[in-house]
C-alpha cells in the first residue's frame, strides 16, 4: 500500500509527483484513494445527496470542427432543433416527475435566432415551474449571448476546457484556441453563472503530465462543478481509429478532483459506463455526486445526437436509481 502518497493527499499536498503516482493507482491503492475521496466528499456533503438532472439535447447543429466529436460541422448526420411546443412539454413532463434540474444541451450554434429560441424557453419554463434549475451546455458563445441567457434565468453553464495543453487543444479543436476558451469560462463566472468545466481523458497525443496539469488547471476558475469524460473514438470523426481512453485513470482523476476541490459538484458521466461496465457506479464510489438521466431527448431524436459514439450509453431513471442506491450502501 502506498501510504505516503495517500497521507500526502490527505494533508493537501498536491505536488505533481504525488498526483502522477495517485493517477496511476490500481486495485487496493485505488480503493484507498476512492475511500479518501468519499471522506472528503462527506465533509462537504454530509447528507451524501446525489444531484440528479435530466438532459434535453435540444439540437445537434454545430458550427465547430472538433476532431473528437460525431456532431461537428462536417458531420452528415441529419440536423434537428426540437420544436418549441414540444420542448416546453418535455420540460413539464420532467418537472412532474419531480426532477428539479434540467440540463439543456446542443451543438455550438452561435446564430442569434437560436440563442433567442433558448432564451425564450428558459424564461418561460422558469416562470411556469417554481424551483427549477436550468443548466446550459451550448458551447463557446459571445459575452452578449451569455448575458442574454443569464438574464433569461439560466442558473448554470457548462463549458469544458477539454485539455489545458494549448498545443493539444489546437489539434483537437483546429478552429478554436485554449486562450479563447479560458476567456469564455471566466466571462460566465463574471456574469453570475454557476460554472462547470472539465477535461477529456485519453485524447490522442495526450500525456499523463497533461492530465496532471488539467487537475491543477481547475484551480484557475471560480467553479460550481468540474467533470472528466473518457475519450471514446467517435465513428464519424477524424479520430475514429484512435484508442479509447483509460477508464481507471478517469476514475482516479475523479477521486483526485474530489480530494483537491471537495466542495464541487462532480458528475459520474455516461462515458465511464460506455468505457467499462459498471463504470458510472464506480464514478460515485470514486467521489462523484451528480448523475444525469437521459429522459428529455425524444427517443426518435437520440440517434441523431451520437456526440461521442453511435453506441453511447444513455441511462434511464431506473438505472440511475439503482446505481445511486447501490453506491449509497458503500458511501461510508
Amino acid at each position: 500500500m502506498n501510504k505516503p502518497i495517500l497521507q500526502a493527499l490527505a494533508n493537501c499536498d498536491f505536488k505533481k509527483d504525488i498526483l502522477r503516482k495517485a493517477l496511476l493507482f490500481k486495485r487496493k491503492e485505488q480503493a484507498e484513494l476512492f475511500k479518501l475521496a468519499r471522506q472528503r466528499r462527506r465533509a462537504h456533503f454530509p447528507f451524501e445527496e446525489v444531484e440528479v438532472r435530466s438532459v434535453i439535447e435540444i439540437s445537434n447543429i454545430c458550427q465547430r470542427r472538433c476532431n473528437f466529436c460525431n456532431i461537428n460541422s462536417y458531420s452528415k448526420i441529419k440536423k434537428y432543433i426540437i420544436k418549441y411546443e414540444d420542448l416546453v412539454k418535455i420540460a413539464e413532463n420532467i418537472y412532474h416527475k419531480n426532477r428539479r434540474v434540467i440540463l439543456v444541451q446542443s451543438g455550438e450554434n452561435r446564430s442569434g435566432k437560436f440563442i433567442d429560441f433558448v432564451c425564450k424557453f428558459v424564461r418561460d419554463v422558469k416562470q411556469r415551474f417554481s424551483g427549477l434549475k436550468i443548466i446550459l451546455c451550448l458551447g463557446s458563445l459571445s459575452y452578449n449571448q451569455y448575458k442574454k441567457l443569464h438574464q433569461a434565468g439560466a442558473d448554470r453553464y457548462i463549458l469544458k476546457f477539454e485539455t489545458s495543453n494549448p498545443l493539444l487543444y489546437k489539434q483537437i479543436k483546429p478552429d478554436c484556441s485554449l486562450r479563447e476558451r479560458i476567456k469564455r469560462i471566466k466571462q460566465l463566472s463574471k456574469l453570475g453563472f454557476e460554472v462547470g468545466t472539465g477535461n477529456i481523458i485519453g485524447l490522442p497525443n495526450q500525456t499523463v503530465d497533461d492530465i496532471i496539469d488539467d487537475l491543477l488547471f481547475i484551480n484557475n476558475f471560480k467553479l460550481t462543478m468540474a467533470s472528466t469524460s473518457v475519450f471514446i473514438p467517435p465513428e464519424s470523426s477524424n479520430y475514429w481509429n484512435k484508442p479509447m481512453g483509460d477508464v481507471n485513470i478517469a476514475l482516479n482523476y475523479t477521486a483526485l478532483m474530489r480530494i483537491m476541490y471537495p466542495a464541487l459538484l462532480i458528475p459520474s458521466t455516461s462515458s465511464l459506463e460506455r468505457a467499462k461496465r459498471g463504470g458510472q457506479y464506480l464514478g460515485l464510489i470514486a467521489g462523484a455526486n451528480t448523475v444525469t438521466i437521459h429522459n428529455g431527448t425524444p427517443v426518435e431524436l437520440k440517434k441523431y445526437y451520437p456526440i461521442y459514439s453511435v453506441k453511447r450509453f444513455t441511462p434511464d431513471e431506473n438505472y440511475i436509481k439503482n446505481i445511486v442506491k447501490k453506491a449509497h450502501s458503500h458511501f461510508k
